[in-house]
């Protein structure tokens, strides 16, 4: 015989998360957004020259996902899709998600929106955002009349 675990009462789960950050002192994270079916993972990390934005996508086909940068606003959109050849009651357990996503990051003025690139590899989206060119610092000598 074998356990099934099924969640039967999801917006409890839900409310729990809501409740624990808010009891947590923890800020909602407005990058999920309430379209979004499933929500993949992103880190995101500043270098000297760029941005590194890095998103789990397994299972996701490249020519599903759409990268977008106006605003200063970085949209990360898709979709993945399974095979459904089975029905649900065959499973014992489901875990794995599949539907659209939708992430939402801003980026600081400092992003040079035409020099973003992007590779997908092995189920990791690697999006580089490089820096502008900041004007050099310019020391100014002051003289103080009497």
């Amino acid at each position: 015989m074998s356990i099934v675990r099924r969640d039967y009462f999801p917006v409890y789960n839900e409310i729990g998360s809501i409740l624990d950050g808010f009891f947590k002192g923890q800020q909602s994270d407005s990058s999920i957004v309430d379209t979004s079916t499933w929500t993949p993972p992103v880190d995101i990390k500043e270098e000297k020259e760029r941005f590194l934005v890095l998103a789990d996508l397994p299972g996701v086909n490249k020519d599903d996902i759409q990268i977008s940068l106006e605003h200063n606003i970085l949209t990360l959109r898709g979709v993945r899709h399974f095979e459904k050849t089975e029905s649900k009651n065959e499973y014992t357990r489901m875990e794995r998600s599949q539907g659209q996503f939708y992430r939402r990051f801003s980026l600081p003025q400092t992003v040079d929106d035409t020099k973003i690139s992007a590779k997908y590899r092995h189920g990791v989206l690697e999006i580089s955002i490089p820096k502008k060119d900041m004007a050099v610092e310019k020391k100014i000598d002051i003289t103080v009349e009497e």
